[in-house]
């Protein structure tokens, strides 16, 4: 059985002290929490992030970079530019907790965990500004919008983000998960997948519903396309190769008497590695196209790809460099034996700078929610029965545990470049 979770000590570096202020960013976290906002519209996150960052004092604020956007520099003497970064955005989902502080805004939430995110640099911010002595360089805090969307991170570069700003020598960022608190995971090399949105608009001939004779059924045409893709990824792609293909939406008429002229699919396509990718891209066109002609489209389907996702890539020697701060902390790392397959634009920035970047995974559960065999079962990719995963309507870490694991992490990392 493997050995149970270490508990990361408070002793060490100053920085690492975060009892006197645990509480105030779990008030921090519920109020972001409960006012979620969408990709581009993160404005009362981003005067949040403001109002916590003036309140540590030290550090020089620039708003509005890549729309909605804050950038924050902290510079404490000679030393190493090390770049941190959290996302603000939420998801267009419902929230069904039931916490008492569930998001009041309708049909908006912060499933993915990034309110946690801005509170965990938030919190690093004030400890490394209350702390000055312990360390030496340039902090560079990047609170970015509109990741889900896979759009944010270039619209801050866009915006003059390298140019602006002191230019990195590593990025950092982290990504809180169904994780017992006090395990972190990640790996060199890819360590998330790329993602393509696909929109598929299938032309068909409209009717009554009394007469499918004189019609072209593009519903019927798109259950055919639907049935097709999902044979792609498991009977076409290579062994070996991750591939992974998903039909999210389906839409088509609005009444039941009527034969629509049009449907349409929205479809998740991810990928490891650019040839997988771009051979992915061209044989869904090709079933598509294939399956529209079999039964006599009007015309050829539209095919539209839309918000990229990158490859996230981990420099191996920098990656090595976290996993031993984390370790010699007391988190517990895990190296995954193969990629994720959500996707980050995170990569961006370090691509963009030419520098060394480095991306992990982190516990945002309590770990009592966890039998002793948790690290076995997360090895095998299970989760415990009932425990919510990202973009999951019930999906929240825990205010606790979450935030406490969050800080202390980032900060270790920061501090192991900074001294």
């Amino acid at each position: 059985m493997p050995a149970p979770l270490p508990t990361p000590p408070e002793a060490g570096h100053p920085a690492l002290d975060l009892a006197a202020h645990l509480a105030h960013w779990q008030e921090v976290y519920r109020d972001l929490h409960a006012h979620p906002e969408l990709a581009f519209a993160e404005h009362r996150t981003a005067a949040v992030v403001v109002r916590e960052l003036t309140a540590a004092g030290g550090w020089e604020i620039t708003e509005k970079v890549g729309g909605t956007g804050v950038v924050a520099v902290l510079r404490n003497g000679e030393g190493p530019v090390v770049w941190l970064r959290a996302d603000m955005d939420a998801l267009p989902v419902q929230e069904a907790t039931g916490l008492p502080y569930a998001s009041v805004e309708a049909g908006r939430m912060h499933a993915c965990g990034h309110d946690v995110h801005v509170t965990a640099l938030l919190g690093a911010c004030r400890q490394l500004a209350a702390h000055p002595a312990g360390w030496s360089g340039t902090v560079v805090a990047v609170f970015q919008p509109a990741e889900e969307v896979g759009r944010g991170a270039q619209a801050m570069q866009d915006d003059g983000l390298l140019d602006r700003f002191p230019r990195p020598e590593v990025v950092l960022g982290q990504h809180v998960g169904p994780l017992p608190a006090g395990l972190v995971v990640t790996r060199p090399g890819v360590v998330m997948a790329a993602a393509d949105s696909i929109r598929v608009t299938l032309h068909g001939a409209g009717a009554h519903a009394s007469t499918p004779h004189l019609a072209i059924d593009p519903v019927v045409l798109a259950a055919c396309v639907v049935l097709r893709l999902q044979t792609f990824s498991a009977r076409q792609t290579q062994p070996g190769r991750s591939t992974i293909l998903t039909v999210g939406s389906i839409h088509s008429g609005t009444v039941a008497n009527v034969i629509p002229h049009t449907a349409e699919l929205l479809c998740s396509l991810r990928t490891t590695d650019e040839s997988g990718r771009a051979e992915a891209l061209a044989e869904i066109r090709r079933i598509v196209r294939a399956e529209a002609d079999a039964q006599g489209a009007t015309r050829e389907p539209d095919i539209e790809t839309y918000d990229p996702f990158p490859v996230t890539v981990n420099t191996a020697d920098a990656t090595e460099r976290v996993v031993a701060a984390l370790g010699e902390a007391g988190t517990a790392v895990r190296i995954l034996p193969a990629p994720y397959t959500a996707s980050e634009d995170f990569g961006r920035f370090g691509r963009a700078a030419g520098c060394p970047s480095v991306f992990f995974h982190f516990g945002g559960a309590d770990p009592a929610d966890f039998g002793p065999d948790a690290l076995a079962a997360l090895e095998r990719g299970t989760l415990p029965p009932g425990m919510p995963a990202n973009h999951s309507p019930y999906y929240a870490p825990s205010d606790r545990h979450a935030l406490a694991a969050g800080v202390r992490q980032l900060l270790t990392v920061a501090l192991d470049r900074l001294g």
